[in-house]
């Protein structure tokens, strides 16, 4: 009877830790999609930043040689 109730709570706490580290899986998951969407949104705002005053920078160098 005891060996019963030993191998039920055994498998009781694998199931309960298999879900929990899908649970950890996921979130896990999550927080690096959600980290590159970010720094994705920062470099192209960087890089569209920079373009523009790269552009802003020609013109005037380009009036000032008129």
């Amino acid at each position: 009877m005891n060996e019963k109730a030993i191998l039920i709570l055994v498998s009781l706490g694998m199931v309960l830790c298999l879900s929990a580290c899908a649970e950890l899986k996921q979130t896990g998951r999550e927080i690096g999609h959600t980290t590159k969407k970010v720094t994705t949104a920062i470099g192209h705002g960087t890089r569209d930043t920079v373009k523009a005053i790269g552009r802003e920078t020609k013109e005037v160098v380009e009036e000032i040689k008129e």
